[in-house]
């Protein structure tokens, strides 16, 4: 006797298998949405401190202090980027789709930085996963791109205040 979800698993439009690929693009969505949400969060909680504590340091022309901030924000946002790359890792290790944890995090880090130099390795049925780890990886890096423009700016409001700062009390 076969069960109701046999012929469901089976069925398939074009040759394509429509409940495997359902069943990736939801746990491939859910990944997404949990990465996205972690880094929004991340990145908007910096991008407001950096405003908030640039703000306080130009008004006391503290320049240098505004280097500081950015530079440890850099890194800050690195961090976020790796932390993004282990909990994408440990999705992957959760869903028994991958048994080495050192291998699904290679495998992510490869995908979400569309470098692409591990192969793929995931069984059949979840091939797709990679597609939504290599999407939030190229959203989080553009998302990431526009907050680091802003802050550059910033920066070099900070660096041309010191600079002329120093000009005139030189002239």
């Amino acid at each position: 006797m076969t069960s109701l979800a046999e012929p469901v698993l089976q069925t398939s439009v074009l040759g394509i298998a429509v409940m495997p690929l359902i069943i990736d693009v939801v746990f491939g969505v859910l990944g997404l949405i949990v990465i996205l949400i972690f880094h929004g969060t991340c990145i908007n909680y910096i991008t407001m401190r950096f405003d908030q504590k640039t703000e306080e340091n130009l008004s006391h022309r503290q320049y240098n202090r505004v280097f500081i901030h950015f530079y440890i924000l850099f890194i800050l946002i690195a961090c976020i980027h790796i932390c993004e790359i282990v909990l994408w890792g440990f999705y992957l290790v959760s869903l028994n789709l991958m048994s080495d944890g050192i291998q699904a995090l290679i495998f992510a880090g490869s995908c979400y930085t569309t470098v692409g130099f591990a192969a793929d390795t995931l069984p059949e049925g979840w091939k797709s996963l990679a597609f939504f780890i290599a999407f939030t990886g190229l959203f989080s890096i553009a998302w990431t791109t526009a907050v680091m423009i802003g802050m550059t700016e910033t920066y070099k409001k900070a660096w041309r205040l010191k600079n002329c700062r120093k000009l005139t009390k030189s002239s």
